[in-house]
């Protein structure tokens, strides 16, 4: 049994294409392909948590055994583990939480209790890149992500941690400057090289993590994209794309907060990512070497071919 948590997520909808092929196939309003039963291509059986079971397609309801509820809440991840092997773990952004220790420690407390009981055997972690830098302790919402991956590997779980960069997908909250604007803006240092990531490529190594039963202890797997880029760089990649200019503009750390405080973002959350953002200027995301396994297949020139000019122009 495979528990997926965080199933209407960009990451998390993904995944779900791999382990239950056709499950976005749902446009219409869901095509009845014929009763697979509720596993995957293997044989495994899935098992999502899912506050509201009507947001995931039809499929999945189909295929998939549904538990409502929030994964932070005791009494769900309780009943969602029994009989589990594996969990996917992934902390939804609680953008007005109160601090980062609620976002992240006390959100996943519950579950970290339920995979103790339960006999859990493996948990795959959405986590992020930074551990063992110099500014990780001071990284705002990565510092967060790392503490929590520290307080799922403390109850003795076989756990792998997706070290992450930036992801390629957030540009998608720009799409109204890039189309009226031609603008992409951040606090990154524009340039700077740092590796970036699409959220279907870490959704195809999560899968074939949780499809794999043989691992063992604990670690992390980095998903580090094909190539470093930097801020103009990425803009000019864009413009190639979309066949018209589009620029980066650096913005101060002053305006991003502001911005995400007015978009409804608690101080905390805001200060949080903040931190995380001025942490990667100071070399956060580039202590990790790449290898051959940590380089994921998608550009960020077919990611914007296949995702970001469709959004724009849609």
């Amino acid at each position: 049994m495979i528990v997926v948590t965080a199933p209407t997520s960009r990451i998390g909808r993904q995944l779900l294409t791999h382990l239950l092929p056709d499950a976005d196939a749902d446009a219409d309003g869901g095509t009845d392909r014929g009763a697979v039963g509720r596993a995957d291509g293997g044989g495994t059986a899935i098992r999502v948590i899912a506050r509201r079971p009507d947001a995931l397609p039809t499929l999945v309801r189909e295929r998939a055994e549904v538990v409502v509820g929030s994964h932070g809440e005791p009494d769900v991840v309780a009943k969602a583990f029994v009989g589990a092997d594996t969990v996917f773990w992934l902390a939804p952004p609680v953008l007005t939480a109160a601090t980062l220790e609620d976002a992240y420690l006390e959100f996943t407390r519950p579950a970290a209790a339920a995979i103790r009981d339960s006999g859990v055997r493996r948990v795959v972690t959405v986590s992020a890149l930074g551990r063992g830098t110099p500014v990780a302790d001071r990284a705002g919402l990565v510092t967060a992500s790392l503490a929590m991956e520290d307080m799922i590997a403390a109850t003795g779980v076989a756990q792998r941690a997706l070290a992450l960069p930036t992801f390629m997908d957030n540009w998608l909250r720009q799409i109204t400057a890039i189309r009226d604007q031609g603008v992409i803006a951040s606090t990154a240092n524009g340039d700077l090289r740092s590796p970036t990531c699409a959220t279907g490529d870490i959704a195809a190594r999560a899968a074939d993590l949780l499809r794999e039963d043989t691992w063992t202890g604990q670690g992390s797997v980095a998903v580090l994209g094909p190539q470093d880029l930097t801020g103009h760089e990425l803009a000019d990649i864009m413009s190639d794309v979309f066949g018209r200019p589009i620029r980066y503009q650096r913005i101060s750390v002053q305006e991003q907060y502001d911005g995400l405080v007015g978009a409804g973002w608690s101080a905390a959350m805001a200060r949080g990512l903040v931190e995380m953002m001025t942490a990667k200027n100071d070399g956060l995301d580039n202590g990790e070497p790449r290898t051959p396994a940590s380089t994921s297949p998608t550009t960020f020139r077919r990611w914007c071919e296949q995702v970001l000019r469709p959004a724009v122009l849609g």
